[in-house]
């Protein structure tokens, strides 16, 4: 009996202290939840993104135990003291404008990858740049000619460029038939590809031979600066073809190369268009000198939004794994960004082969005989 009541006594105690426990669970969960919510809230994927095409004054390889580690570079600034250089570490792995380097009586702050004159005392939230109403800073730019993230890999392709061609040129003087071997097999065919199916088509047999040395560097540098942004786990690659500077410079050059190229003929095409209706010459010659600074933006443009779409693309499907806050989806993740990643390995090769063919393409226009 005594068990029996003993039994009722604790079933009972557990039914009063049931919605209590739920209570307690619930509060529990709530916590839970608001902490995923809080850390997806934490988690931007557009500042993840352009993060990480974007330039950078060092070479980010991971985070260990919280703190990251990267490759410093070195930071050329030309202020108002004179010359000032320093390596990119005293920054201390921070963008936001909360630490000062000191130099030469001056102090400077990095604040998403730009260099500012600072502030001598920070603002409320510790940053020493000053910054408007819509979150710009005030503060004075350095001139600012630092080894960056996309500089040195543009350097480190002009030295592989030069090894490999000048193995390629050594294969050849060794040759006793003038054969290929070694790297030669591989480059060659890709040389006689340049020429047959680019250079001949678009400038003519008569004139390609002095522009293929332009078209040949143009190809092989986008190429390889474009594969060393798609190699996993490369310390040294970055997004330079995603960078409107770099293409921008590259359209110039076959611009200026066009504009020297140009013969009698292709001006009075362009502005008095011959056997064509006065009424339209003067329609029609205003959109052609229009066309003619229009090409190269479009060639510039085409570069940067292809080779960047496709980063974006990467980084957006890697990403919902931290905005969905579950591992359930990392196989799909996985599978598109793989998927999307074989897709990059064409896009990159194809992306030279249009640029240099519209480069092509111009020069052949400017060389074009009168009819």
């Amino acid at each position: 009996m005594i068990a029996k009541k003993t039994i009722r006594k604790t079933l009972l105690a557990l039914l009063l202290f049931i919605p209590f426990f739920g209570i307690l669970s619930a509060q529990e969960h709530q916590e839970e939840t608001s902490k995923e919510t809080k850390e997806k809230e934490d988690f931007n994927i557009a500042e993840m993104i352009l993060h990480h095409i974007g330039d950078s004054h060092n070479f980010h390889i991971l985070d260990w135990k919280g703190h990251p580690v990267s490759i410093p570079l070195p930071v050329i600034l030309w202020t108002d003291n004179g010359l000032v250089t320093f390596m990119s570490s005293e920054f201390h792995h921070d963008e936001e404008g909360k630490v000062v380097v000191e130099k030469k009586g001056q102090k400077f702050a990095l604040f998403h990858g730009k260099i500012y004159y600072a502030n001598d005392t920070p603002n409320e939230d510790g940053i020493y740049v000053t910054l408007d109403k819509e979150s710009h800073p005030a503060n004075k730019k350095v001139l600012n000619f630092s080894i960056t993230r996309n500089v040195f890999s543009m350097f480190l392709s002009m030295i592989v460029l030069i090894l490999l061609f000048g193995a390629m040129a050594k294969s050849y003087k060794k040759s006793e038939k003038n054969l290929p071997s070694g790297i030669a097999k591989f480059i060659e065919p890709i040389i006689i590809f340049v020429r047959d199916e680019i250079a001949i088509p678009n400038i003519g047999e008569k004139h390609y031979a002095r522009y293929m040395p332009f078209l040949l560097t143009i190809f092989f540098f986008i190429w390889l600066n474009n594969i060393f942004g798609i190699i996993p786990f490369f310390p040294f690659g970055s997004n330079l073809s995603g960078n409107i500077a770099f293409t921008g410079a590259l359209a110039l050059i076959t611009f200026i190369i066009t504009l020297f190229s140009s013969k009698k003929s292709y001006w009075s095409h362009m502005l008095w268009m011959p056997g064509v209706p006065v009424y339209m010459k003067i329609f029609l010659a205003p959109i052609e000198l229009m066309g003619m600074f229009i090409k190269p933006i479009a060639l510039m443009i085409r570069l940067f939004a292809n080779i960047t779409a496709g980063h974006v693309i990467v980084l957006a499907l890697v990403g919902l794994i931290f905005i969905l806050g579950t591992a359930w989806v990392s196989p799909a993740s996985v599978l598109f960004t793989a998927f999307i990643s074989i897709i990059e390995v064409l896009v990159i090769a194809i992306q030279a082969y249009i640029f240099t063919m519209l480069s092509a393409l111009y020069f052949g226009q400017a060389l074009e005989e009168e009819h």
